[in-house]
């Protein structure tokens, strides 16, 4: 099994640069991992998306609907989110240096993938793959 970021969950539901390598990794791999926020994270994309246009309100219901049956179907792995979680991000901004960009969300999805035991984490995020390092984990992204 493998963590993706929502950066990576989005591309396989539209059609951005890196899709196809994304879709190609979740594909060889069988099993992706994400947060249980990323579900959050990703239906907001959907509806930014939306919202700016880059979909259609078309494409919008379609992309639900493969969500759903992608859902039916365990596609996605969603794991907890605990307090003891947010307790280590907490703790991570503390002693976090001030050169280190770690937004809210990406501590969320690095002490996700810590404490459910993963090494690595793929995301096309510079933030979240270059803050990966604090958590002791490595960041991949797989889009040349």
């Amino acid at each position: 099994m493998i963590y993706f970021d929502t950066s990576y969950l989005a591309k396989c539901y539209l059609s951005e640069r890196g899709s196809s390598q994304v879709r190609e990794l979740a594909a060889s791999d069988g099993k992706v991992a994400c947060s249980a926020y990323g579900r959050i994270e990703l239906a907001s994309t959907f509806h930014r998306n939306l919202r700016q246009r880059t979909i259609t309100a078309s494409e919008f219901r379609l992309i639900w609907k493969q969500y759903d049956r992608d859902e039916e179907n365990r596609i996605w792995t969603w794991l907890s989110v605990s307090q003891e979680q947010l307790a280590d991000v907490v703790v991570c901004f503390r002693k976090l240096a001030p050169s280190v960009c770690l937004r809210s969300g990406d501590a969320l999805h690095l002490a996700c993938a810590v404490e459910h035991g993963f090494k690595k984490i793929y995301s096309n995020d510079g933030h979240l793959l270059a803050a990966a390092k604090v958590f002791k984990m490595k960041g991949i992204n797989v889009i040349p």
